[in-house]
């Protein structure tokens, strides 16, 4: 399965989640549902995946994390706040190069419409 694929089915079981319980749980409880959805429709998905890297000789193993990895190739931040901001954006952008994926979500469950909380973001996709 390519990155859009599963990107596809990320989205689609992300939409399916918020119209069931809808807006204003905690962003670690949509972790844990959508981690168990995915899962269950076959998909590898790893929750709180440390992003390390190294900047002139010293090296940070824990200080980033990732919410969700999917199949090891699809990043996945979650958010549960009424606006999205540009830093939320940079974060993502930012994993992507760091860990040399191609793409990654944000998906954010704070606001009224799911659709208006999806935010796609590649790295040379």
């Amino acid at each position: 399965m390519n990155e859009n694929e599963i990107g596809n089915i990320i989205v689609a079981t992300a939409i399916r989640l918020h119209q069931e319980l809808g807006p204003g749980l905690l962003e670690s409880v949509y972790e844990a549902i959508l981690a168990k959805l995915l899962k269950d429709q076959g998909l590898d998905v790893k929750r709180q995946v440390p992003i390390p890297f190294e900047y002139e000789g010293m090296r940070f193993e824990e200080e980033f994390r990732a919410d969700l990895v999917v199949e090891d190739k699809v990043i996945v931040e979650l958010k549960s706040v009424e606006i999205l901001n540009n830093a939320h954006k940079k974060q993502l952008l930012t994993y992507l190069k760091l860990t040399g994926k191609k793409l990654g979500y944000i998906l954010n469950f704070g606001g009224a419409l799911m659709k208006d909380g999806i935010v796609r973001s590649v790295n040379k996709l």
